[in-house]
């Protein structure tokens, strides 16, 4: 129900308002089809979405409402074209330079995007605290969003220390998982060592969510923080890929001696949006895998 009502707002009722004009171009900024009146128009459907999803989930709002807004973005993620066929239309290094610096600071936008559906989420939180069942109510108490309030006042530098931690590490750990599975086909280059093909849409999806589901769990089991972190951090894989390997020598090599569809690593042929959506998604996903991990481990000790 909570993903239907974000599928159907965002990735149909408002899709023709952005959509690429070319059937094969990406949603993206560089498409210029999303302009500064679409953001704060769907910034605003999208707190409105967390806030109704809050309630459609009720009693578990705080945990499931927040899906709502990835979900309808999740359907954008994936129609239209990848990064291939946008370096088959872009085919001098100057443009693709120009793509990059913009696609570098556009997962800002997904992830305000996603956040204000976040925020709906919250404001529902504490319009309305409705009697949980038990079995909520020990939910709730691992819910990173219920136990906010609790943490506030005692923020130290090791909280500091955690939190970069998490948010750079996550990325770091992302980056070398998304290189993994994200990788289709690859052929041999004797300056970089490879050259990745395009992977399809599908393995893309597949290797950002398993990634940060991986991300998602080990900050939980680790450092015991919630999946906001890591959210934070799907937002500086495009930002790393772009700087390291959107590099004009880089970018001058491959279009001289590669086909477009070929990049220098497989995290590059990451659109903004894939990154920070499924992302998000495989964050949430990961956390609570630990959650429950945690649990069924501690309930094997006692019975020990």
């Amino acid at each position: 129900m909570v993903s239907a009502v974000g599928v159907a707002v965002i990735s149909l009722y408002y899709w023709p308002k952005v959509a690429p004009a070319d059937p094969f171009g990406v949603v993206s900024l560089v498409s210029g089809t999303i302009s500064a009146g679409d953001a704060m128009v769907l910034l605003a459907m999208a707190f409105g979405i967390g806030l109704v999803s809050y309630f459609l989930s009720w009693p578990y709002g705080s945990s499931i409402g927040i899906l709502a807004v990835p979900a309808g973005l999740a359907v954008w993620a994936v129609r239209g074209g990848n990064m291939g066929t946008l370096m088959q239309l872009n085919t001098t290094v100057e443009r693709r330079e120009q793509l990059f610096a913009i696609m570098r600071w556009e997962p800002l936008l997904w992830l305000a995007i996603i956040g204000a559906g976040f925020l709906g989420v919250y404001v529902g939180l504490h319009f309305i605290r409705p009697a949980m069942p038990a079995e909520a109510g020990k939910n709730a108490k691992q819910n990173p969003h219920t136990n906010a309030g609790q943490a506030a006042g005692k923020f130290k530098l090791a909280d500091c220390l955690s939190l970069i931690v998490a948010i750079v590490g996550s990325a770091v750990v992302a980056q070398f998982f998304i290189g993994i599975f994200a990788r289709d086909f690859a052929l041999g280059d004797p300056t970089f060592g490879v050259a990745v093909g395009q992977p399809t849409t599908a393995q893309i999806v597949l290797a950002v969510l398993v990634s940060f589901g991986i991300v998602g769990f080990l900050v939980k089991w680790v450092l015991n923080l919630d999946y906001i972190w890591p959210i934070i951090s799907s937002c500086l894989i495009t930002f790393i890929a772009t700087t390291t390997y959107g590099r004009e020598r880089v970018l001058e090599y491959f279009a001289a001696r590669w086909p477009a569809m070929f990049f220098s690593s497989p995290v590059l042929t990451v659109l903004p949006i894939q990154a920070v959506v499924f992302g998000t998604i495989g964050a949430i996903a990961g956390y609570w895998l630990a959650v429950r991990y945690d649990h069924l481990r501690h309930h094997e000790l006692k019975e020990e």
